[in-house]
């Protein structure tokens, strides 16, 4: 399935993903500056994305937890989510996610 990621320069790029999957890894398999410092045990903000606002609605509500970490991130949006707490799933086909100006990956993927 196709998502579309919108960097930092405003670059479409179109990358591959399969439902199940978590945003982060195929953020990071498309090489965008997502770090993912805790491995999606939300303990941190560093996989923070935008999300579309068409899409923002098709995904789960964020928990508490999330929402949490949010208020730690740069950049937030009323769109924020963290990427590693979004699956895929069909109905997420061609979704938009907008890489934040302040997201930098540290562990250099």
């Amino acid at each position: 399935m196709k998502i579309i990621f919108i960097t930092r320069d405003g670059d479409r790029v179109e990358a591959e993903g399969q439902p199940g999957e978590r945003l982060l890894e195929v953020a990071q398999a498309a090489a965008m500056p997502l770090e993912g410092t805790c491995e999606g045990q939300m303990a941190c903000s560093t996989c923070h994305v935008i999300i579309g606002r068409d899409w923002f609605g098709k995904l789960p509500p964020a928990s508490e937890d999330e929402e949490d970490m949010l208020d730690l991130a740069a950049d937030l949006s009323a769109t924020s989510r963290l990427s590693c707490q979004i699956l895929l799933t069909p109905e997420l086909e061609g979704l938009e996610v907008r890489i934040p100006r302040e997201a930098h990956d540290m562990q250099g993927r």
